[in-house]
C-alpha cells in the first residue's frame, strides 16, 4: 500500500466520524514508521499531522541512574503512561504541545511542536503502539486505525547498520548494539503485538 492509498483510506474512515482521526503507525526498529508517517500526512495534506512516541524516551540521565543505559528504546525505557495521557488529551484537547526526539543529540525537547485546532488527522508512530503488554495495553482504545509496517528481519538490520553509522557508530559498534538491543526489541514487537487493522509492505 502507497503513502497516498493509505491516506485515501484515512480519509474514507474519518468521512464516518467527526472530531480528531488517529491513526497509529507501528513496526519494528528500522521499519521506516518515521519516513512512511512524513509521507502519509504529506499525502493528506493540510490539517494532518505526525506525532512521534519516541519524545517520551527517559533521559540518559534516568537511565544511567537505573543502569538501563545500553537497553535504551526497549518498551520500559519510556514514559508510557505519560504518552497514554498525550494520546488521550490529543482526542479531546484542541491544542497540545507535543516532544519531540532529536536523536542528534541523544534527548527529548519538551513541548517542541504544537498540535492545534485544525490539525484533524494525526498520523502516531512508534514501535510499541500495538504492544499487548503491561500500560501499552491502554493505547488499545485510543485509535481510529492501527497500522503494522512488514519488513524483512535481513532488511531491518541493513537499515539499522546503515542508521547507526550516520549517528557516528564504527561498525563494531552498531554490530553491538544491533545485536545487543535492536534485535530483541524488534522480536518482541512483531511477537507481542496486537494485530493491525492494515499490514503495509513499506520498502
Amino acid at each position: 500500500m502507497t503513502p497516498e492509498a493509505l491516506a485515501a483510506l484515512i480519509r474514507d474512515r474519518a468521512e464516518l466520524q467527526p472530531g480528531r482521526f488517529l491513526t497509529a503507525l507501528a513496526g519494528p526498529p528500522g521499519s521506516g514508521k518515521s519516513t512512511l508517517a512524513a509521507a502519509v500526512a504529506a499525502a493528506l495534506g493540510p490539517g494532518a499531522r505526525v506525532v512521534p512516541m519516541d519524545g517520551f524516551h527517559y533521559d540518559d540521565a534516568i537511565l544511567n541512574a537505573r543502569d538501563m543505559r545500553h537497553r535504551k528504546g526497549a518498551p520500559d525505557t519510556f514514559d508510557v503512561a505519560g504518552f497514554v495521557h498525550l494520546i488521550r488529551r490529543l482526542r479531546d484537547e484542541d491544542e497540545v504541545a507535543i516532544p519531540v526526539f532529536d536523536r542528534s543529540m541523544e534527548l527529548s525537547r519538551g513541548s517542541a511542536e504544537i498540535v492545534g485546532a485544525d490539525d484533524r488527522f494525526l498520523v502516531v508512530e512508534g514501535n510499541y503502539l500495538l504492544l499487548d503488554e503491561g500500560r501499552w495495553r491502554d493505547l488499545a482504545p485510543l485509535f481510529d486505525l492501527t497500522v503494522w509496517i512488514d519488513v524483512p528481519e535481513t532488511e531491518l538490520d541493513r537499515r539499522l547498520l546503515h542508521r547507526w553509522a550516520h549517528f557516528g557508530k564504527t561498525p563494531q559498534e552498531a554490530r553491538a548494539w544491533i545485536d545487543g538491543n535492536d534485535m530483541p526489541n524488534i522480536h518482541r514487537t512483531i511477537a507481542g503485538s496486537r494485530p493491525a487493522d492494515v499490514v503495509v509492505r513499506w520498502s
